[in-house]
């Protein structure tokens, strides 16, 4: 939770240095530095997948029937995003679509969304997915009492395999464990895949 509250502080600097106008003379600069940061960003998250061995080893070890909770996370999330869109008649089905694809990872789909379809709606990508993480972590004792031990696993969407993986484990049981780092690793790679996917439509 403390990297969520770090990532909305320094919206919320960002949001006043560019309220007050504090960088005028770099504006032309900062969508190129937005795609360079995408880049890193996207080489580092690879960097971390790859050099970790444990996941790979880890996912021999899962249940075939439950390697379908990351599809099941997936299709319940644009599913439920679908019905949601009729709520916002401002932004297309698309644009809701590609907010919902986030699944949790704020950091890259927010840049992704804002580097397709503009600031405000990358703004309502972060929020969003901000409180999805936030939900798994403050609710998942609650969602694993009412709809089963292996929901805090999907409301957790990317954000499994790191952010929300203590707290499911202390509601879910040691034994979700692969799992959750499997859940997390499959929704985790679909966002970049997802999120163009629905701005290019």
């Amino acid at each position: 939770m403390r990297n969520s509250l770090i990532i909305v502080g320094f919206f919320i600097i960002g949001t006043f240095v560019g309220v007050f106008n504090l960088v005028l003379g770099c504006l032309s600069y900062i969508s190129k530095v937005s795609f360079y940061a995408l880049c890193a960003l996207m080489f580092f998250v690879g960097v971390n997948v790859g050099s970790d061995t444990g996941i790979l080893r880890s996912i021999r070890s899962v249940s075939p029937r439950l390697l379908l909770l990351p599809l099941v996370t997936i299709a319940g999330t644009l599913g439920g995003v679908s019905l949601a869109a009729w709520l916002f008649p401002s932004h297309s089905l698309t644009d809701c679509l590609a907010v919902g694809s986030g699944f949790g990872y704020y950091s890259l789909s927010s840049i992704f969304i804002t580097e397709y379809r503009g600031a405000a709606l990358g703004t309502v990508a972060l929020l969003a997915n901000i409180v999805r993480e936030l939900i798994a972590l403050l609710c998942a004792p609650l969602i694993a009492r009412w709809f089963g031990r292996f929901a805090p696993i999907s409301v957790g969407g990317a954000t499994t395999m790191d952010t929300t993986l203590p707290v499911i484990t202390l509601v879910s049981g040691r034994d979700v464990v692969v799992l959750s780092v499997f859940h997390g690793f499959l929704v985790d790679f679909s966002v970049p895949f997802l999120v163009t996917f629905f701005c290019a439509v």
